[in-house]
């Protein structure tokens, strides 16, 4: 389906910026979401505006053939901060789609935390976001992708706990036995323009991760990173009741300074949950054509 036109939210994100690249390269043409003025070149029209802004969600699906949205909040201070763009501004880019008259084929890149919406306010609001979408398939395809800790240059989460990881620790938070997948981002837009490119639109919930058997554990990683950087690495385990401590503290300087904060109560709950390891077999039968290629051993140098 390469030449048709795909509509792009988060486009000018760490995973939509990279999904750009892929989709030019391989020939097709994008409408993208941007919050400022941007200009239009050969390959890319940019709508200025924002998941609030109506009139823009319907120019940017307008005669497209499939809307990927990235978009979204990964920081607040409340629920609602959090409903208010994951999920109100979900349903009015699906709103807008369904309006038209032939509803393209839809997909949310979504978050594993969804799988998990007691843990934190942003879990929630992306758990709603993915019903929201799916209680629309009887009106136009849509999928759900749900990747785990997306990883790769530009990265601005994972790629300090990486950089340090060069100074002999790595920090976590939660116990030993805990285990996680990991994904670099060109595994994930890989995965993105194979949903694109199927001849019949592909539904439903899929999980994404590298695909290593178990998942990474805190040793794996440290491990790895001993063996990338040369030297020495060890497991630095924060005691919980101190980053508990720290993330109510920032949570309620935030709801008095009004700033979005990244570490809450809800984020520490997420990272100290046990189990944050996908099953890809339902996606690679999906999608024949997409495998993981990239593991951290081999990314970890241009990660950081």
């Amino acid at each position: 389906m390469s030449g048709s036109w795909v509509a792009v939210t988060g486009a000018t994100g760490f995973i939509g910026s990279v999904l750009l690249k892929s989709l030019i390269k391989e020939g097709w043409k994008i409408k993208a979401l941007a919050r400022h003025p941007r200009a239009n070149d050969e390959f890319t029209q940019w709508i200025e505006g924002d998941l609030d802004n109506l009139d823009a969600l319907r120019s940017l699906v307008e005669n497209v053939s499939a809307v990927v949205h990235c978009a979204g909040r990964v920081r607040g201070s409340s629920l609602e901060d959090f409903i208010a763009t994951n999920v109100e501004g979900t349903s009015n880019l699906v709103r807008a789609s369904i309006q038209q008259a032939s509803p393209p084929r839809f997909l949310l890149i979504s978050s594993l935390a969804a799988r998990q919406p007691e843990l934190s306010w942003y879990a929630t609001s992306k758990r709603m976001a993915e019903q929201l979408v799916i209680d629309h398939s009887h009106i136009m395809p849509c999928a759900v992708f749900r990747p785990t800790a997306v990883y790769g240059p530009g990265d601005k989460e994972m790629s300090p706990l990486f950089r340090v990881t060069q100074r002999g620790i790595l920090p976590m938070v939660g116990k030993a036995a805990m285990r996680f997948g990991l994904l670099h981002v060109n595994d994930l837009v890989d995965a993105i323009l194979c949903w694109l490119s199927t001849q019949a639109p592909v539904n439903g919930v899929y999980e994404l991760d590298d695909g290593l058997p178990g998942g990474y554990d805190s040793q794996t990683v440290a491990a790895i990173a001993q063996d990338v950087w040369k030297r020495p690495v060890r497991c630095l385990f924060l005691p919980a009741p101190l980053v508990s401590l720290v993330a109510n503290i920032n949570l309620w300087s935030a709801q008095i300074l009004r700033y979005s904060p990244m570490l809450t109560p809800g984020k520490v709950r997420e990272l100290q949950h046990p189990d944050w390891v996908c099953d890809i077999t339902p996606l690679t039968q999906a999608l024949p054509n997409w495998r993981p290629r990239v593991r951290l051993r081999d990314a970890l140098p241009q990660a950081i």
